[in-house]
């Protein structure tokens, strides 16, 4: 059997706002999501800025840092987008479950489908990862389009199919003036996310300008210029309305 390797973008050592505890982040390369505010676009094209890598290299690296995860920490594997290197993902799950690691993959959700061979691949990578981060940009499928050149639907229906299968979430949202900080799609999202049984945790996450650099590295144009980060008001009105706190007083 051919060894799987993964497209990695790049490693973190300690991060702290990707999981529970202190992770271990791979970042996988390529995206098929256009969002106007990503922070790294640098990690859309499969072909560029890629490192070949295999399940056990990455293991042997992140194993280092084990006695530094404690009980809460792992493995969190982004991107990018994750779940668009589905035989890798199974490869390396499989291998870090059986090194009784915490896996918790960060995904837009994009990629979902119940269509072959995806699907199979999917329920198959749910056994071995114990957290799933789904970002959900825009709760309008319309606007959703607008801000990200893709649909929205298989999303929500990746969502509703892991709290219908007993996989804990976390739920986070990019909040942008004019875009998102709405208070009808607040509350859509919050109705939405209020069918789910599984979410431990919904995050408001502030547009910030960080990554717009990268962008003009890239000589690519950026589309919000003219629009900046929240206000602290329009932060708390989001918290308010989807109910971050009850989450985090479970």
């Amino acid at each position: 059997m051919s060894e799987v390797f993964g497209l990695v973008h790049s490693l973190e050592s300690f991060g702290s706002a990707d999981g529970p505890g202190v992770r271990y982040i791979v970042f996988l390369q390529g995206c098929q999501m256009r969002c106007k505010y990503c922070h790294n676009p640098d990690t859309w094209a499969s072909n560029k800025g890629v490192t070949k890598m295999t399940a056990d290299e990455i293991l042997q690296k992140a194993l280092r840092y084990k006695s530094y995860w404690g009980n809460n920490g792992g493995i969190t594997i982004s991107g990018g987008e994750a779940l668009l290197q589905m035989d890798f993902l199974l490869d390396f799950c499989k291998k870090a479950k059986e090194k009784e690691v915490h896996i918790t993959i960060d995904t837009s959700g994009n990629p979902f489908t119940k269509e072959e061979p995806f699907f199979s691949k999917f329920e198959e990578l749910t056994k071995y990862v114990d957290l799933f981060m789904l970002d959900i940009k825009h709760i309008d499928n319309a606007q959703h389009m607008e801000l990200t050149g893709q649909p929205n639907t298989n999303i929500l229906e990746m969502a509703k199919y892991l709290s219908d299968n007993g996989k804990r979430m976390w739920i986070r949202h990019v909040l942008v003036p004019g875009i998102t900080a709405n208070e009808t799609y607040l509350k859509q999202l919050h109705d939405f996310i209020a069918t789910l049984q599984t979410v431990d945790r919904v995050e408001v996450l502030p547009y910030h300008t960080l990554g717009v650099f990268k962008w003009k590295e890239l000589d690519l144009p950026y589309a919000l210029d003219d629009v900046s980060s929240p206000t602290k008001e329009e932060i708390d009105q989001a918290n308010e309305i989807l109910e971050t706190a009850k989450y985090l007083a479970e």
